[in-house]
């Protein structure tokens, strides 16, 4: 018995805690349409399904941006790479969507509707097709209209135990070869 775990009740800060073992890309989130513009830092992306391309996108109902994506339903989820964690900070804070946007003015594009970062390992755009309310949290299921691939050497950005880690890019098919 004395190698097995401890167990303990399921309390918000275990579960929490728990959680924090997972390791997880990072994505900055943004809108812009009739509700405003707006954006904020998140780990909780992924692939639903591939037909029609779908993601699902979950935001903390108490986040001031929570209404801004609610009333435009149009969305870009820009994936992070190595030398973006100065951008993940900057629209983790509790600062305006002014100023979020501010910190990295000339990094944004906006002809896709969505403010697309320029230089993201990846930026996939779409629609809010659906939404499920879950605890303190809104799923959202958005149906991708659009990607932009960065370039094959960018490396990642994933957050795990509550900071940023870099993650290298894997060698080149040239670099293998060798």
């Amino acid at each position: 018995m004395a190698d097995q775990p401890a167990r303990l009740a399921p309390t918000q800060r275990l579960f929490r805690d728990a959680m924090a073992t997972l390791s997880a890309g990072v994505s900055v989130v943004t809108t812009d349409g009739p509700g405003g513009r707006a954006g904020l830092t998140v780990s909780a992306v992924c692939s639903v399904t591939d037909t029609p391309p779908t993601l699902l996108v979950c935001v903390n109902r108490s986040s001031r941006s929570h209404g801004v994506f609610r009333a435009n339903e149009q969305v870009c989820v820009n994936v992070l790479g190595t030398g973006h964690e100065d951008v993940a900070l900057a629209f983790a804070g509790r600062v305006s969507a002014e100023e979020r946007f501010a910190v990295t003015r000339d990094a944004w594009d906006g002809s896709y509707g969505a403010p697309v970062l320029r230089g993201a390992a990846a930026s996939v755009l779409g629609r809010v097709a659906g939404a499920v309310e879950r605890g303190s949290h809104t799923v959202m299921f958005v149906e991708v209209d659009h990607a932009v691939l960065g370039g094959e050497g960018e490396g990642g950005l994933v957050y795990h135990r509550r900071r940023f880690h870099p993650v290298p890019a894997p060698p080149s098919a040239r670099e293998r070869r060798r």
